[in-house]
């Protein structure tokens, strides 16, 4: 071998299949600025024939660097996460995000290369890309040799979450009211810990990587079946999900979720058969309790489904009574499987938050509702997807039609399905987007009841609760939220969002820069930072939050208040013209905000006054939103409040 040859480094890239033309543009580029010095690896050079599996785990061990893009595609597919633990676990890591996601929990100890503005061609941000390459090269030649196994995995978390903590005594739930709603919703005690359960991400196993859509949405579907027996305590998907289905050690990962066991399982499709395997794991020895595979017809997916959820109960909670008001099939199912297969296409859709994406997701829920009209979880998502895309519709005329679709999609799912507890949290989330807070109420009331074991949706609830002024009832919902999804980073958004509605600077202040540690580009948290400075005197500190705030709406009408108290009223009148021309009607309830915050009353209550007839959503923000205290003597604030429906404040 010449120099040359021991001088070339190995390159695994490792990228979701939607991505491969941005790959290909950074395999040519890397190519051109780094010349014969990096030997790049991607799936694209299996020759016809070649064993995929075997021959791309042959090239990632071999790697001197993993380099991993990140997109609001791969961050979802068990593939890249896989390939990229291998890199985390060997040192051999290089991260790009190609679209400003954010990687997974896992990942983001790592320093992530933002490539969302890179224009394709050798400039000097690639050239950013390959110091990063030869930097962790070279660390790999000084540090030796790579561990021969993975680091451990975090300790067993405590009873309370140390994130909670951050803010001193009033983060603990206000001490005696964090017990009660610890109580109120089954806190967790040695006898129902023996009952709880993960279930880990499904690993597809097909040799297609777009049929992942097809293991998630059955791991999905498994945990939501069994949280309904409520003598399981079943984690939630942001924690169970965070460690992949490829994780080391079953107890140590027993061990950070706070459960007694795990549900691991693998799906195999070949043409319309398919092979489900699934194991019960006890997490603190490690042997298996129940196991058993299923080979199958496609058309009959759902059955398995069905006895793995009724197996699984029946293993943790023999020495019981079963609960009477459980089922296998959760309520709102389909025995269709050509219908659950378009309803869990539709949800990866949905997933990726584009707004070309939302509207394939529709097609999809249009699918299944075909296939089966009684498919009530499918016309939920179809609520939820249309809600979506009238939120992006720039049209009012347009977003009202898409709202009322919504709506009807929403009640035909609770006709058909009363107990699904998603389809009344989207019929409280419409209403809300009527800006109806008394329609809304007995909706995510009833939500909060039926989904008693979905942290999303007890998070949901909890929004609603926070906006509404009813603070126990938020910090209950959160309560129990994080008691069955302890690593979902959402949940700690919500616990920002309620501890600022109520008004508990301190609290909020602490969770959100403890998000920010973890998750530097998520919108609103400067937001949040900013208006806690701004209520506390600091403007240039609100001014640097603001500077620092990825949204735009939100950086602008934060400038504009602290522009004009920094450097005089023309610099924040431009900062207020950005905005409308920006925005128009669609900020009038930040618009609303500035204005009260310059003094000028009435201007403001116009402002939000058309706000509220146009339905922006920033009115359900307006209870407890500090910024317009200037507002709150005025009747005519009041009078607009009680239109919204909200309660009156004490």
């Amino acid at each position: 071998m010449d120099n040359d040859d021991q001088e070339r480094l190995k390159i695994f890239l490792s990228y979701a299949r939607a991505d491969r033309a941005w790959a290909e543009r950074l395999i040519a580029a890397l190519e051109r600025s780094a010349g014969n010095r990096l030997d790049i690896w991607w799936d694209a050079l299996l020759e016809g024939g070649e064993n995929f599996l075997p021959t791309t785990e042959a090239a990632l061990e071999g790697a001197d660097v993993v380099m991993v893009l990140w997109s609001a595609t791969s961050v979802a597919s068990h593939w890249v996460r896989d390939e990229a633990t291998v890199g985390r676990d060997r040192r051999r890591l290089v991260p790009l995000s190609i679209d400003g996601s954010l990687p997974p929990l896992g990942f983001r100890q790592f320093q992530v290369i933002d490539m969302a503005n890179w224009p394709g061609k050798p400039d000097a941000l690639l050239a950013k890309v390959v110091s990063a390459v030869h930097g962790v090269a070279g660390a790999l030649l000084s540090a030796g040799p790579a561990p021969p196994r993975p680091p451990p995995l975090p300790a067993p978390r405590s009873g309370v979450d140390r994130r909670l903590l951050l803010a001193g005594g009033s983060a603990v739930l206000a001490a005696g009211g964090a017990v009660l709603a610890w109580r109120q919703f089954g806190a967790e005690t040695p006898a129902m810990a023996a009952n709880s359960v993960a279930v880990l991400p499904f690993r597809n196993l097909s040799g297609d990587p777009d049929r992942d859509y097809f293991a998630e949405g059955l791991t999905e579907e498994l945990r939501s079946t069994l949280s309904f027996n409520r003598q399981l305590l079943v984690s939630g998907a942001g924690s169970a999900g965070s460690f992949g289905s490829a994780a080391p050690d079953a107890r140590q990962i027993a061990g950070a979720l706070g459960v007694a066991n795990l549900l691991i399982g693998s799906v195999r499709q070949a043409g319309e058969r398919v092979r489900i395997a699934a194991r019960v794991v006890d997490g603190v020895n490690g042997f298996e309790r129940w196991s058993r595979s299923f080979d199958r017809q496609l058309a009959d997916v759902l059955t398995v489904q069905s006895e793995i959820a009724s197996a699984v109960a029946d293993a943790l909670i023999s020495t019981l009574a079963k609960d009477p008001r459980w089922r296998a099939q959760r309520p709102g199912g389909t025995s269709n499987a050509g219908a659950f297969e378009a309803y869990l296409q539709g949800g990866k859709l949905y997933s990726l938050g584009q707004t070309a994406s939302d509207r394939q997701a529709l097609a999809a829920d249009d699918q299944a509702i075909a296939l089966d009209p009684g498919y009530a979880a499918a016309h939920a998502a179809r609520a939820q997807t249309l809600a979506a895309i009238a939120n992006q519709e720039p049209s009012v005329k347009r977003a009202d039609s898409l709202r009322s679709a919504a709506m009807a999609s929403a009640r035909k799912a609770i006709a058909l399905a009363p107990d699904m507890a998603k389809a009344h949290s989207t019929l409280g989330f419409l209403h809300m987007t009527q800006l109806d807070v008394a329609a809304a109420q007995p909706a995510y009331e009833h939500a909060q009841e039926l989904g008693f074991g979905d942290a999303p949706l007890l998070a949901a609830c909890a929004e609603f609760f926070a906006n509404t002024g009813a603070f126990a009832k938020a910090e209950a919902a959160l309560a129990r939220a994080k008691q069955i999804d302890p690593l979902n980073a959402g949940l700690d958004y919500q616990v920002t969002n309620a501890a600022f509605q109520a008004r508990d600077y301190a609290r909020a202040k602490a969770a959100a820069e403890a998000l920010l540690a973890v998750q530097p580009r998520r919108p609103i948290l400067h937001r949040t930072l900013g208006d806690i400075a701004l209520v506390a005197g600091d403007v240039a500190e609100a001014h640097r939050h603001y500077l620092a705030e990825p949204s735009r709406l939100s950086q602008l009408r934060g400038l504009a208040i602290t522009e004009a108290r920094l450097s005089g009223a023309a610099a924040g009148e431009a900062q207020m013209a950005r905005l409308v021309a920006e925005y128009g009607d669609g900020g009038l309830y930040q618009q609303g905000e500035v204005l009260a915050q310059w003094g000028r009353i009435d201007t403001a209550l116009a402002t939000l006054e058309k706000a509220h007839v146009l339905r922006d959503a920033g009115m359900i923000f307006a209870l407890n939103d500090p910024l317009l205290d200037p507002l709150r003597k005025a009747p005519r604030f009041a009078a607009l409040l009680t239109r919204i429906g909200f309660p009156p404040k004490v």
